[in-house]
């Protein structure tokens, strides 16, 4: 029988986050007789780490130092010739060049993933960024992108040949993430009836935008006094704009109706307190909150960039503004609390969407078929 073949996923560092999040989905479901991971961070890791269900995964750190460090790459190096996996799976720009690493390291597969941009290039078209990616094509046996959106900026921009490019969406557990039990229990306001509550959930940086979603939600409140009873904001999550956002908050007076909870670990429950999710980011590769939510029988909000629109159908699962158009924003929220009805319409319309095209299972045997092809192309 055939040795499991031993998979390095490389990442900047692992803590809460949506790629993080769907590298320890995959992990823990991939089949263990087809498979193995070992899990390098070149940052460090947080206790995200204890959501790796399998004991056979070794998880473990380079500490790279910020800014240059050439000494990370030797410790790299010497980490994969000791774990001499067939597969090395790189994932975002802050990991990229470490193909390089896997090159030196004769890793006979190498592939690289990218889920997404960040604040400072919400486009994907820094230059120096574009640079590092094109330095990189000659090692890099496969690209992967979450989205189509992706793809086609694989292709047009990093200049990827088309047959070296494969789209994968990510899954959700639909059995983790339903409608039907009870929520958050403590939600300050849960216990009140009537009540429509909007929410996110996400890393609080920048490219999320979150501050967009208080500045409409205070603006529905300024144009609507007579909703202000009804209204609730949940923004759950934790980053560096955290303290930012709640002066935000404060300072527009709506202190009592919003609720910025932190980091959670109980993200299911926490999706069922909410009537309607949103997503403001700036830009986007593939959503696993818009999953969750959906999943969840929750309608979406969400900006027309990246994936967004490859997930969230206009009109039937959720609606879709315009990225920079606050009154666009207001107006999708205002029509969810004007109509509750379509809120439930839309909701249900996403649950089945979710269940029956990006449920993990799905997910699992895409990525297998994929690295099997991989390995195959590589013997």
């Amino acid at each position: 029988m055939t040795a499991p073949a031993l998979i390095a996923h490389v990442i900047y560092r692992l803590d809460y986050g949506g790629l993080e999040n769907g590298l320890v989905n995959l992990v823990n479901r991939l089949p263990a007789e087809r498979f193995r991971h070992a899990i390098v961070c070149l940052a460090g890791h947080s206790d995200f780490r204890d959501r790796i269900r399998r004991d056979d995964v070794e998880v473990l750190s380079v500490d790279k130092q910020p800014g240059k460090d050439p000494a990370a790459y030797l410790r790299l190096r010497r980490v994969l010739r000791r774990l001499a996996p067939r597969i090395l799976h790189t994932r975002n720009i802050g990991t990229v060049d470490m193909q390089w690493v896997g090159f030196s390291a004769r890793v006979p597969a190498r592939v690289h993933g990218e889920h997404g941009w960040t604040a400072d290039d919400p486009q994907g078209l820094e230059p120096r960024n574009l640079r590092i990616r094109r330095a990189c094509r000659p090692v890099v046996h496969r690209w992967m992108g979450m989205s189509r959106d992706i793809e086609r900026w694989l292709i047009e921009h990093v200049g990827v040949a088309p047959g070296r490019v494969r789209q994968l969406y990510n899954g959700v557990d639909v059995a983790r993430f339903h409608p039907d039990v009870a929520a958050a229990r403590d939600v300050p306001w849960q216990a009140e009836p009537g009540l429509v509550t909007i929410g996110t959930v996400g890393r609080l940086d920048p490219v999320k935008n979150q501050a967009a979603l208080i500045a409409a939600f205070h603006g529905i409140l300024e144009r609507h006094p007579e909703l202000a009873p009804r209204l609730r904001l949940i923004i759950a999550g934790d980053g560096p704009l955290r303290a930012v956002l709640a002066e935000s908050v404060e300072r527009r007076g709506i202190g009592s109706q919003v609720w910025l909870p932190g980091a959670r670990s109980d993200v299911p429950a926490l999706m069922r307190a909410m009537d309607v999710f949103v997503l403001p980011s700036l830009n986007e590769g593939i959503s696993n909150t818009i999953l969750e939510a959906m999943a969840t029988g929750r309608p979406v909000v969400a900006a027309r960039v990246g994936g967004n629109p490859e997930l969230v159908v206009h009109g039937r699962t959720g609606l879709l503004y315009e990225p920079g158009d606050p009154a666009g924003l207001e107006a999708a929220l205002e029509a969810y609390v004007a109509t509750p009805g379509m809120g439930l319409d839309h909701g249900g319309a996403a649950r089945e969407r979710v269940v029956t095209g990006f449920s993990i299972d799905a997910m699992v045997r895409r990525y297998a078929d994929f690295y099997d092809e991989l390995l195959s192309a590589r013997n």
